[in-house]
């Protein structure tokens, strides 16, 4: 169980975050109300997606104050957390990628063919100029986490056929397509939780190569060892702080844990927290 102690807490994380909506939706259970495109928690603090919000901008309507605020409380959690934390830890749009991946592992299929990373930010940007062309908040249209969220919220109908879609793309045709190469909420996310405090702390004196955490780590890249052993921190946005490389490290090189303080800055009072 100490193995998959992240991941068992990002399940419950992800389940609870829908079931609290649910609540909300069906028996009126004031805890979380709306969709992760907005929100309020106990009915008081509004939260909102700011990358929904900053599509309604481009158009030319200035998102309402409400809007506004949630989506800075929002963007400010998010920074805090780090990286991609939102992929890992609330979109449900991971379960199906995650279960892909394990599948995938399990009989040892083809990994698939690897979109460009960088495909995400290009599709953020078309995002964008659609919105901006149109009129409407473009990616809200066909985004497949408002589709499952919203299905399994307000009731089951065809778009919930983005589940086995998503999956089977993933698993026969695509290395984590939609998450790792493709959606532009992630690239957002990425581009705001880069410079977060916290985050994956990385011990070189600790680390024996095994590369076990490369095997499980969606976000392979961002464990560049030559860089990784001059920084000793996982700076990139894509991390996704799924805390899988912690689980599966047999000499606690990785943890979670502050930013390191700049090369020649003094340590004192560094923190670092074992996962």
């Amino acid at each position: 169980m100490t193995a998959l102690r992240f991941q068992i807490l990002r399940r419950i994380t992800q389940l609870g975050v829908l079931a609290l909506f649910w609540l909300g939706a069906n028996m009126h259970l004031g805890v979380l109300t709306g969709n992760l495109s907005g929100s309020r928690i106990f009915g008081v603090v509004p939260m909102a997606d700011p990358f929904a919000a900053l599509q309604i901008a481009t158009t030319g309507h200035l998102p309402g104050n409400t809007v506004l605020i949630g989506s800075a409380v929002t963007l400010g959690l998010w920074f805090l957390l780090g990286g991609r934390s939102f992929c890992s830890w609330v979109c449900p749009v991971n379960l199906v990628s995650d279960a892909a991946a394990a599948t995938k592992r399990r009989f040892r299929l083809p990994i698939g063919f690897a979109v460009p990373r960088s495909t995400r930010n290009w599709v953020l940007a078309l995002a964008l100029v659609l919105s901006a062309t149109s009129g409407v908040a473009a990616f809200e249209l066909v985004s497949p986490i408002g589709f499952i969220q919203r299905e399994l919220i307000f009731g089951v109908g065809l778009g919930l056929l983005a589940v086995p879609l998503l999956f089977l793309a993933d698993l026969t045709l695509l290395k984590r397509g939609w998450c790792g190469s493709l959606c532009p909420l992630g690239a957002f996310w990425s581009l705001v939780g880069s410079r977060s405090p916290l985050g994956i702390r990385f011990d070189d004196e600790s680390c024996n190569r095994c590369m076990d955490c490369v095997a499980v780590c969606p976000e392979a890249h961002v464990l560049n060892f030559n860089h990784l052993s001059t920084t000793g921190f996982i700076r990139s946005g894509d991390c996704t702080r799924c805390g899988r490389c912690i689980e599966v490290c047999s000499t606690e090189a990785c943890s979670f844990g502050m930013r390191p303080p700049p090369a020649g800055a003094t340590r004192n009072g560094d923190t670092h927290v074992h996962g």
